[in-house]
This record gives structure tokens, C-alpha cells and sequence, in this order.
């Protein structure tokens, strides 16, 4: 299928179901040009310690939702060049394991330091990189089985995470509908772009393709934040995380009679060991 017409209308629905949270929380009563002065006005002493009001936040929504919806798409991209090139299971490992970034970002950022558990799951998913583009046996050397894009789908998926984590960390949790629609609507409006500009014809398949992607992937964000409400943080994640990379994995296999590779069932072994432990709360 056409690649950015599948990407353009899952974000188009994505983004039409935030608007329709954002309608019926009454955002639109908020003046932007007030939520962007109140934000410039509390961001030094945000930055320091402390949250963002709420119309600071509806300031924050857009500042932070901007940069967030360009590596969503980056992300939905490469996870579709994964799935290609690499297969269901690694593509849907690698996109998972991405949660590895935000934690180590905020070692540097705010000394959330890991436990010693979190730091064996770290190592195994550097293993686990390893196993996945390191081939031993392979006649033309241990670096022909490396594939850049499993590498490159990690580091996007897990930037867009931590964008969800620094909206988070600084914002009004009310806000994280607002938040979504302009991840979305930026996402979308770059896909959008990218699709008119191939001049191509827009197959109806490839659309309602894009739609029924689109639902789960914004359901995906708002049962997670509901999940986080009513569970804590260390039952959720793990099972989030490593549920979903089993779940693909046996998709890949029913669906697509995708067989990994000895090494390759190791490293998603390992990523979902990885993800259990650093999800591990004392």
C-alpha cells in the first residue's frame, strides 16, 4: 500500500478522535494567546521545579505538541520500513523497547537513577540490539546481518515517548487530550503534505486501511492514561510492553508465517525480560 496515504488518514482519524475529547472536556473555551503568555510568563520557574497551570499548560500542550507529532510520524514511518524489511516481531520489539530512551534521558536530566534491576534490564536490551543485527555465521561477516532500521525505529519511537514523558513531567494531566491533538494534527498535517505531493491516486483500501489504523493508535494513549489511573506504574508497563511484543510476535507467525531466526527469538526474549525489569519498582 501507498505508505503516506495509510500514514495520512490514521493520523487524520487519530486526530479527529482527540478533537472530539478536546470538545467535550469545553478546551476550546481556553484563549491560546492567553495560554501562550501564561506559559511564557511560568516556564523559568517550571523548568525549576514545579508543574504548569492549567491555561499554562494549554501553552505547554502546543509548545511540546508541535516536535512530538513530527516524531510520531518519523516514528510510524520507520515502523512501517521495520515491518517491511525486518518483519512483524522485531519491528513491533524495537518499536516497544523505545521506553528504554526516555529512561535514560531522564538519568541525565532529572537523576531518576535505576534500581539494579532496571540497570539488568538495560544491559539485556543492549544484548538484545546485538543479537538482532549481529549475524556469527553469516558468510560475509557478523555485520551483514545489521539492519539500521531497527536502530533508527528504537531511537524515533523512543523520543516520541519521552516527549509524552516531558509533557508529563511539567503539565496538567488534564491536558494530555489537548496534547494529543496537536500531536496528531502535526503528524498528520506533515503526512498530508508528503501524500499530495506524490501526486498519486488515492486508493480506497489504502484509506480505510489508514482510518482502522488510526483508532487503535489514539485508543492505544488514552487506555494506557486510564490504565495509569486506576493501576500503578509497575504492574501497567510491563504488562503494556512486553504483552504487546508476545502478542505481535504470534500475530507475525498466525498471520504472516513469519519464522525468526534462532538469534532473532533470543533477542525478543531478551526485550521483553528488558522491559519487565526496567519497569520494576522498588
Amino acid at each position: 500500500m501507498n505508505r503516506y496515504t495509510v500514514t495520512t488518514f490514521n493520523y487524520l482519524a487519530a486526530s479527529l478522535l482527540s478533537l472530539i475529547f478536546v470538545l467535550l472536556k469545553g478546551f476550546p473555551h481556553i484563549v491560546f494567546t492567553e495560554a501562550l503568555s501564561t506559559f511564557s510568563a511560568e516556564f523559568p520557574s517550571v523548568m525549576s521545579s514545579g508543574t504548569f497551570s492549567p491555561a499554562g499548560s494549554a501553552g505547554w500542550a502546543l509548545v511540546a505538541g508541535i516536535p512530538s507529532g513530527v516524531l510520531y510520524y518519523l516514528g510510524f514511518i520507520y515502523l512501517q520500513k521495520a515491518v517491511r524489511e525486518s518483519g512483524v516481531s522485531l519491528a513491533g520489539s524495537f518499536s516497544k523497547m523505545g521506553v528504554l530512551v526516555p529512561m535514560i534521558l531522564a538519568i541525565f536530566l532529572w537523576n531518576e537513577l535505576p534500581t539494579g534491576m532496571q540497570w539488568v534490564g538495560i544491559f539485556l536490551a543492549m544484548i538484545s540490539i546485538l543479537l538482532a543485527n549481529i549475524d556469527l555465521s553469516h558468510p560475509s561477516g557478523i555485520m551483514a546481518g545489521f539492519q539500521p532500521v531497527l536502530l533508527i525505529l528504537f531511537l524515533t519511537v523512543g523520543m516520541s515517548e519521552f516527549s509524552n514523558k516531558v509533557f508529563q513531567r511539567y503539565g496538567v494531566l488534564d491536558m494530555k487530550s489537548l496534547f494529543l491533538f496537536f500531536v496528531f494534527t502535526t503528524a498528520l498535517l506533515i503526512s498530508g503534505w508528503k501524500m499530495f505531493k506524490q501526486k498519486k491516486k488515492i486508493h480506497v483500501s489504502h484509506l480505510l486501511t489508514g482510518i482502522t489504523v488510526g483508532i487503535p493508535n489514539y485508543f492505544a494513549s488514552f487506555f494506557l492514561i486510564l490504565a495509569l489511573s486506576k493501576l500503578k506504574t509497575a504492574v501497567v508497563f510491563p504488562v503494556y510492553s512486553a504483552a504487546t511484543i508476545v502478542l505481535i510476535s504470534l500475530a507475525g507467525w498466525l498471520f504472516f508465517n513469519e519464522m525468526l531466526k534462532f538469534r532473532e527469538r533470543i533477542a525478543v526474549g531478551l526485550i521483553v525480560a528488558a522491559l519487565i525489569l526496567v519497569n520494576i519498582r522498588p
